[in-house]
């Protein structure tokens, strides 16, 4: 079945807020793009990339929302912010560049995201592509990408299925990937990786790609929104157990829910 709850009364103007910001900060980060930029690494490694871009546009993104709603909680990827996201009350989860590597090296896929989430479940969602001019909106009513409602695919064939996974970039996230590649490629159509989570994400709700995996747990900055979009555009997203996916869960399986209980059963980590 579809996996779409009802967005709490009163989240219509967060999502005007969450879409306002996302763009603003967007904007930010356009402007840099494919400029000569200092690129820093985090804690796991040379692939676990940062910019002053992405605290500029993080700095942007909390601004905005801060004008209107200063009390609420932030979860964000950089410097201060919350890791992760309360169990009640409302969060704002932020992403201000997902996709930093490909950002840094000039590729278009990248994505500034902005998600709202209500007792630790997402409810609004906006996700901007500023170098491709997409954007993806959902609170309590469809997905839209550019205004235009959009839905998952309806491929149902396992063997059809178009999979990007998702994970970390650091060493055991690594290992976890290479055996979800072999599990993709010897048992669904083909592979994808974006490099940018919430751009997968986004291409599931829009049909774009079938269905995106993981079987580690995941940032809710690389998830919340892009989840919110699948379950409004009528996919299903869980963790790797089946389950209700919500952040902190452990893995996502995150579908047109066609074939979701094949994903989940292929994906079912080995203990």
């Amino acid at each position: 079945m579809t996996d779409q709850p009802s967005a709490p009364e009163g989240i219509d103007d967060r999502l005007e807020t969450a879409v306002a910001a996302a763009e603003r900060g967007g904007s930010v980060a356009i402007d840099a793009f494919r400029s000569a930029l200092e690129v820093e690494t985090k804690a796991d490694g040379p692939m676990d990339a940062v910019t002053a871009v992405d605290r500029a546009v993080q700095e942007r993104v909390i601004e905005h929302i801060g004008e209107t709603y200063p009390d609420d909680a932030v979860v964000g990827e950089e410097d201060d912010a919350l890791k992760s996201v309360p169990g009640t009350g409302i969060a704002w989860v932020i992403d201000p560049i997902d996709g930093t590597v490909n950002y840094a090296k000039g590729n278009r896929v990248w994505m500034t995201s902005v998600a709202v989430c209500r007792d630790g479940a997402p409810v609004a969602a906006a996700n901007y592509a500023p170098a491709t001019g997409d954007l993806y909106v959902a609170g309590d009513d469809a997905a839209r990408r550019n205004g235009e409602p959009v839905t998952v695919s309806e491929t149902d064939d396992p063997s059809a299925f178009l999979v990007n996974p998702v994970f970390g970039v650091s060493r055991p996230h690594r290992r976890s990937l290479a055996d979800a590649v072999d599990t993709v490629l010897a048992e669904f159509g083909d592979m994808r990786r974006f490099g940018c989570a919430q751009a997968a994400l986004s291409g599931v709700a829009t049909g774009e790609l079938d269905a995106v995996v993981s079987t580690v747990e995941l940032n809710a900055w690389d998830t919340a929104a892009g989840v919110h979009l699948i379950r409004r555009a009528g996919g299903r997203a869980t963790d790797v157990n089946g389950d209700r996916w919500r952040p902190g869960s452990q893995g996502l399986i995150a579908s047109n829910d066609e074939a979701h209980d094949t994903l989940v059963d292929a994906l079912d980590p080995v203990e």
